[in-house]
C-alpha cells in the first residue's frame, strides 16, 4: 500500500491489500479514500462489506469512497407519493428482478439529459455484470407492455442491499421498480438499503442520513449474515 497526499494508491495486480480504514477519507472531496486497484469481485465485494464503493469517470483511475454522512434506507420506511401510490394501485408496471441485468445496467450508464456524460464505465459494466453471473449483484426491472421501462440495480451482501443506480423511460417506472424491491427485501428479512451519496431525491424516498462510523458499524454484524434467499428471479409483480 502507498499513501500519497493522503489518499491509498492500490496496485491494480493486487486484490489482497485491504483498504485503509474510511475514517481517513478525505473531507473534501467527501469519502474519496483510495485510487487505483481493480473492478475485480475479491476487491469489490471487499470494498462494499467495508462502506466503500467505486465511483469514477471514463479516463481516470479507479477511485474509492466512503463519505460521511450516507444515505440509507430501511425498507419498511420507503416514502410512497400520492401520485406513485395511484399508479402502483393501477399495476401500470409489471416487476421482475434478474430477468434483463445487462439491459438495465446499460441503460443506467445512458448519457444523461445534460450531456454530462456517465460514470457507469466500460469496466463498471463488465465488472458488474460480472458479479450477476456470480449471483451477487441484481436487477430489478419495471416493463410496460413488454418494454423495459425503468429499473435498478445493486448488490446484496449478507442483509444489506447496497444500490448503485437507476433509470427511467416512463413516468416513475424506477420509483416503481424501487417500491417492489423494497417491499421484496422487507419480506426477505434485509436490515438495510445503502443509497450511497445523499440527495435530494434520496431523500424524497424516505432515505436517512447516517454517521459513517455507525453505518460501517452496522455492516459489521449485517454483512457477515447470510443472505436470506437463494434466488430473485421468483419475485415480481402481474399487473
Amino acid at each position: 500500500m502507498v499513501s500519497v497526499n493522503g489518499l491509498q494508491w492500490l496496485d491494480a495486480d493486487d486484490d489482497i491489500t485491504p483498504f485503509a480504514p474510511p475514517e481517513q477519507a478525505l473531507t473534501d472531496p467527501n469519502g474519496l479514500l483510495a485510487v487505483g486497484g481493480s473492478l475485480s469481485p475479491q476487491r469489490l465485494t471487499a470494498a462494499y462489506r467495508s462502506g466503500i464503493f467505486p465511483w469514477f469517470s471514463e479516463g481516470q483511475p479507479v477511485l474509492w469512497w466512503s463519505p460521511d454522512p450516507r444515505a440509507v434506507f430501511y425498507p419498511a420506511e420507503i416514502r410512497i407519493s400520492r401520485s406513485l401510490r395511484k399508479r402502483l394501485r393501477r399495476g401500470e408496471y409489471r416487476i421482475t428482478a434478474d430477468r434483463a441485468f445487462a439491459r438495465v445496467i446499460t441503460a443506467c450508464a445512458q448519457t444523461r439529459a445534460d450531456g454530462l456524460g456517465t460514470w457507469i464505465t466500460a469496466s463498471m459494466r463488465e465488472a458488474y455484470c460480472h458479479l450477476h453471473e456470480l449471483g451477487v449483484a441484481h436487477s430489478v426491472e419495471a416493463w410496460y407492455e413488454n418494454e423495459l421501462a425503468g429499473g435498478l440495480y445493486g448488490v446484496a451482501l449478507g442483509r444489506v442491499f447496497f444500490g448503485e443506480s437507476m433509470f427511467s423511460r416512463r413516468s416513475d417506472a424506477s420509483k416503481a421498480a424501487f417500491v417492489a424491491l423494497a417491499r421484496q427485501l422487507e419480506n426477505w428479512g434485509y436490515a438495510m438499503i445503502d443509497g450511497q451519496v445523499p440527495s435530494r431525491h434520496l431523500a424524497s424516498l424516505g432515505a436517512r442520513l447516517m454517521p459513517r462510523a455507525q453505518f460501517i458499524a452496522r455492516l459489521e454484524h449485517y454483512c457477515q449474515q447470510a443472505e436470506p434467499v437463494e434466488s430473485w428471479a421468483g419475485f415480481g409483480t402481474t399487473p
